[in-house]
């Protein structure tokens, strides 16, 4: 498997289904690890279900996304993280 770019520009297609998420466009992010913070911390958990996160060539369902998220090498701290800190 080829290593995940979370510096990459990426393009967030979210959505309750694919058709949905495709109609209604992309959000485009600066990182995709920013991209990925949102669609896991910020969007409707709902519209996860028809999610893409494109970057370069490649194309990541919601499930993926989460795993990405989930991941030791997500670069970012993660809400939860900074809910801990101040706990």
């Amino acid at each position: 498997m080829t290593r995940f770019d979370f510096n990459a520009r990426a393009r967030l297609y979210l959505g309750r289904d694919r058709a949905t998420a495709l109609a209604q466009g992309a959000k485009t992010f600066r990182t995709a690890a920013e991209a990925i913070r949102f669609a896991t911390e910020e969007a409707a958990p709902v519209s996860l279900h028809g999610a893409l996160l494109v970057v370069g060539q490649e194309g990541y369902s919601g499930a993926r996304i989460k795993a990405l998220y989930a991941s030791g090498n997500y670069p970012l701290r993660r809400k939860a993280d900074l809910a801990d800190q101040f706990s």
